[in-house]
């Protein structure tokens, strides 16, 4: 049951009837804590306000179905309800507005729409089988940009006309082709053939003065050749340029692995294609071209000029690496390596998934984001209009690798200073740089700043930061041109905000640890939040779950303290006593499970309170790679990934000895994807230090992963292979001693199968003991189904009980 109670009837605890009967719940089960998610409540998803800004949108997943419900609810009562399918067809999207504010657009089910904000009236601009996005008013706000896939449109208000800002073909024009030499002769022999090809040039010239002169006319193509292929195009506000990001035509992305399917619906095997390894082929590179739609010309905009870009930050390991390959007689491979001239970009991919282009209200500025293909650089250089060229604004290098978020990037009200976010201090913060002058950083400190939001007066940024604790996330504001940084939320379990189109209200998503994203608005200045829903289910909330304690443990390497969330018992006043402990392990590596807002990991949070009830105390840690902590935590891991993490999850095994009483030869640990990564090296690199552990869809080779992420730390196989051998746990295979559990889905396209199989036939081969794998068909990364749920969770708890619960077990 899913239900939207008034503003004001609820607090984020346990309701006062289901505190009346916690003390009477049921012991946890397996079958409870491993059904359908749906027996715990629902998310609330994407909040965004309307036109009028006086109602909030949102969206909730409905039970037993992926389809998500749009909700609509006043911030002033509270009151609301869920839409049915006339009143969503009359429901607004998140809007855009001109300058004025006389009009607004939004996106709805893949259709523009403008609105006339003095009456509401709604004109539907779009009715198209393909999506548009991206609306935008134009720079004089009388027209209407949008665009439909690479394609942008141009809606004039005043006529209602919509036509292409510009016809991209990639092919060359052919009027520019040339006779050959046997064409020329026949031209030269032939009068009628010299008479049809003038009467074709004369028509061709005729179109184009009639083009140049006639506004009314559709424009004339862009012939970009047959080189290169689209990537994507961003349109000025004002009309006058486009920018088209392009890669070579025929780039080998490498031969891809298949995914196979051995349960289907046909009942006939099935395969798909999934990523490139990582080092199989680089990335495409890619290049800008700059449109001048009103002169109708082209220019490449080379990167030659940015700061470091012939430098080669791969010079030591690169040399190491060739010198062992010309010892080996491998001259070929040797010559490969040869590093380039110039390095490689491609664009920063923004959120949106466009390229990495933002321009100025005005169009009179933009700012391009590129990365370097190595993964080392990133730059926002800016476009010269005039002189058709790029001008560098800003330069971010890391030795290791050049972070995948915090990397925002935009332009104040004035049109001619740049915001972003960098890591150059240690830690993501806020700044702001005149074309023409020195960046000034408007946030500052070891904390993490992100999700910038320029209020519509532009006099404030809002970002969220975790400036308490690195637990502990809540919206702050900071005037844009420099002051005070304000705390506005006060709940640190904050996940998302939006500001209102007057900039006098925040709607925010919140959560805890039992408690999934709820809505709730307050002003923009700070000051008591009206909380608006309450998605969670009473049978999940009437139980009393243990709430995490946030603890620090000590680190015995130099890394000061690792950050952790601790089940236990609520009573621990024998704390001496010998007991079973489990290390829960959190997945992605670059990512945050020690936060004050509800944890990706609902399942294992529950697995963790089964756990607690059966005996044992849990630790899990943010170890050194892990989101929120700085720079230096994230690259502590390059090149070595799987090093610095086990010295964290051994001070913590030694934390939970030390101070709750655990038996040090009775601890376990498991985890997924990263996590399952981690716990194969716990076992194969520090064997006989863990009792058992269990591993679900783990990478055991990097060399089998993708690009974009492991060639970030442990840079290209062919460059570094080093690095990929000492960060492979199946390199460690003759080490294992410890019984091992491996769980995969066989349809998993982001960790392969193939991962854990060739894992599995190694300890055939090296004759292992106490190994087991189990196999689900119908299982991507992300397990989908209760069943394989249960299953999966069922052997990790047999493990468990079998070798790290009894005390006779080693």
């Amino acid at each position: 049951m899913r239900r939207l109670l008034l503003a004001g009837l609820i607090a984020f605890t346990v309701l006062p009837a289901a505190a009346e009967t916690a003390q009477s719940a049921p012991k946890l089960d397996l079958e409870t804590i491993m059904a359908n998610p749906d027996w715990m409540g629902q998310a609330v998803e994407t909040p965004y306000w309307s036109v009028d800004g006086r109602t909030l949108y949102y969206r909730l997943k409905r039970d037993g179905s992926p389809v998500r419900d749009l909700y609509r609810v006043d911030p002033a009562s509270g009151g609301g309800a869920k839409l049915d399918a006339t009143a969503t067809a009359q429901a607004e999207g998140p809007a855009v507005y001109d300058r004025a504010h006389r009009y607004a657009a939004y996106i709805f089910h893949g259709d523009v729409f403008l609105v006339d904000v003095s009456n509401g009236h709604r004109t539907q601009v779009t009715r198209s089988p393909l999506p548009e996005s991206s609306p935008r008013f134009s720079a004089d706000g009388r027209s209407l940009q949008f665009r439909e896939s690479n394609n942008w449109y141009v809606y004039d208000l005043a006529s209602g006309v919509t036509s292409p800002a510009a016809v991209l073909k990639f092919t060359d024009d052919p009027q520019d082709k040339k006779p050959d030499a046997l064409g020329q002769q026949q031209l030269d022999l032939f009068k009628s053939l010299r008479e049809d090809k003038a009467d074709k040039d004369a028509l061709h010239a005729n179109d184009q003065q009639l083009v140049a002169a006639d506004s009314t006319r559709a424009p004339q193509p862009f012939y970009l050749g047959d080189k290169t292929q689209l990537v994507d195009t961003e349109l000025s506000p004002d009309g006058r340029w486009m920018l088209v990001v392009t890669q070579p035509a025929h780039h080998d992305d490498g031969k891809a692995p298949d995914v196979i399917h051995f349960v289907t619906d046909t009942g006939y095997t099935d395969t798909e294609a999934a990523r490139t390894y990582v080092g199989r082929n680089d990335p495409a590179p890619q290049s800008v071209l700059l449109l001048d739609l009103s002169a109708h010309k082209s220019y490449p905009l080379g990167t030659d000029n940015l700061p470091g870009i012939k430098d080669d930050p791969l010079k030591a390991i690169r040399a190491k690496t060739v010198a062992a390959l010309q010892k080996a007689g491998k001259d070929d491979e040797a010559k490969a390596l040869k590093a380039p001239d110039v390095r490689p970009v491609t664009l920063y991919s923004m959120d949106s998934g466009s390229a990495g282009i933002v321009w100025s209200d005005d169009g009179r500025n933009a700012a391009v984001e590129f990365l370097a293909i190595d993964n080392k650089d990133r730059w926002i250089a800016t476009v010269d209009f005039a002189h058709h060229a790029l001008v560098p604004q800003h330069r971010l290098h890391n030795d290791a690798w050049i972070n995948w978020i915090f990397n925002d990037v935009g332009w104040l009200k004035d049109n001619c200073t740049l915001w972003f976010l960098s890591e150059e201090s240690g830690y993501s913060q806020l700044y702001v740089k005149p074309v023409d002058g020195a960046a000034k950083a408007l946030t500052s400190g070891k904390f993490e700043v992100s999700q910038p939001q320029l209020s519509n007066d532009g006099k404030w940024f809002y970002v969220l930061a975790n400036k308490l604790a690195p637990y502990s996330y809540d919206v702050y504001r900071v005037p844009s041109n420099g002051g005070e940084l304000g705390r506005i939320t006060q709940y640190g379990g904050m996940d998302q905000f939006t500001l209102s189109p007057d900039d006098k209200q925040l709607a925010v998503l919140h959560s805890s640890a039992y408690v999934l994203p709820q809505l709730a608005v307050q002003s923009a200045e700070g000051g008591t939040p009206r909380e608006l829903t309450h998605t969670m289910k009473p049978g999940f909330t009437a139980h009393q779950w243990i709430e995490p304690k946030f603890v620090e443990v000590p680190s015995s390497h130099g890394a000061g303290v690792i950050y952790a969330k601790y089940y236990g018992p609520t009573d621990e006043t024998d704390a001496s006593a010998s007991r079973p402990a489990v290390l829960f392990v959190h997945g992605a590596g670059y990512l945050q499970d020690v936060k004050q807002a509800a944890t990706y990991y609902q399942h294992e949070q529950l697995f963790n309170n089964l756990l607690v009830q059966e005996g044992y105390v849990v630790l899990d840690m943010d170890y050194r790679a892990s989101e929120g902590y700085g720079s230096a935590w994230r690259t502590a891991i390059y090149r070595q990934m799987g090093h610095p993490e086990l010295e964290d999850l051994l001070d913590g095994k030694a934390w939970l000895v030390k101070n709750h009483g655990v038996d040090a030869k009775r601890v376990g640990i498991y985890g997924g994807s990263y996590g399952g990564f981690m716990t194969e090296m716990a076992l194969l690199r520090a064997p006989g230090e863990f009792a058992a552990g269990a591993a679900q869809r783990p990478p055991s080779d990097w060399v089998t992963y993708n690009d974009s992420y492991t060639s970030d730390i442990l840079n290209n196989p062919q460059i570094d292979p080093e690095a990929y051998k000492i960060s492979s746990p199946i390199t460690y295979a003759d080490n294992l001693r410890d019984p091992l559990l491996i769980n995969h889905g066989l349809i998993d396209d982001n960790v392969l199968a193939s991962d854990s199989i060739r894992l599995y036939q190694r300890f055939v081969e090296l004759h292992k003991k106490n190994f087991w794998i189990s196999l689900y068909p119908l299982e991507r990364h992300e397990f989908e189904h209760a069943d394989a749920w249960y299953d999966e969770y069922r052997r990790i708890y047999e493990l468990f009980e079998t070798w790290v619960k009894p005390a006779t077990a080693r």
